[in-house]
């Protein structure tokens, strides 16, 4: 189960952040609640951090060790983003 989702780039700060409003706006859309969303840097993204990561194609190789992760092609893409969570969630 699904109760907390980290984004993560490379400083924490600015696409993180970001992505984390866009991860907020979708889950509620496709009516799933309950789940914490943070963002951060890579750096933070351990195993015990968070149940979901999402992050950028550029930072897939720093995040393949952790078990379930949502890799970006495009971190604007609201569509793609959707689409990943919904097989997540299976909504």
């Amino acid at each position: 189960m699904i109760r907390s989702i980290m984004c993560c780039c490379g400083s924490g700060l600015g696409s993180s952040m970001i992505v984390r409003m866009n991860v907020e706006k979708t889950l509620q859309k496709i009516g799933v609640s309950g789940v914490s969303v943070t963002h951060s840097s890579v750096s933070d993204a351990t195993e015990n951090a968070a149940d979901l990561f999402v992050v950028g194609k550029d930072l897939g190789n720093f995040v393949k060790q952790l078990p379930r992760v949502i890799i970006l092609d495009n971190i604007m893409d609201k569509n793609e983003l959707e689409q990943k969570l919904r097989a997540e969630f299976g909504k």
